[in-house]
């Protein structure tokens, strides 16, 4: 498990001051802050939705889902819209910072910078420190 972690690309993105990243393949667009729909009766976690080039996607806030003060929304504020379980669903990060690959991913501890390690499907190493790798299907399904 750990070896295919290591063999791919992640994209590095912050929230709330702290990197974490997701697996390149799990991305499949990276676009501006725009406006988001609220929508009611949703899960608490789901700011809205936005109109992708004719095309509904629902939007999670990973702030509201984790615990973590609410974001500002700034000029580098992004939605990494991701593909998961055959669906397209928006992530709000306060920023993207690059695409990595990673020297060694160890197993995710328990907590992670407070949040439940079951949501990480690792913990890659850089030369600058650690980052957290997210289980996106496990954060949006469970």
């Amino acid at each position: 498990m750990m070896d295919e972690l290591l063999n791919g690309q992640y994209v590095v993105y912050e929230l709330a001051g702290e990197k974490y990243a997701l697996k390149i393949s799990d991305v499949y667009e990276i676009i501006k802050m725009q406006n988001i729909t609220p929508i009611h009766n949703s899960k608490a976690f789901l700011e809205g939705i936005i109109n992708l080039r004719g095309r509904i996607i629902p939007v999670a806030n990973l702030h509201r889902k984790f615990g973590l003060p609410d974001y500002t929304s700034t000029k580098k504020t992004r939605i990494i819209v991701v593909k998961s379980r055959n669906e397209m669903i928006g992530i709000v990060v306060d920023k993207v910072n690059q695409v990595i690959r990673f020297s060694d991913i160890q197993p995710p501890p328990e907590m992670v910078a407070g949040i439940d390690g079951s949501y990480f499907e690792g913990v890659g190493i850089t030369d600058e420190g650690v980052i957290s790798i997210l289980n996106i299907d496990k954060v949006l399904y469970e």
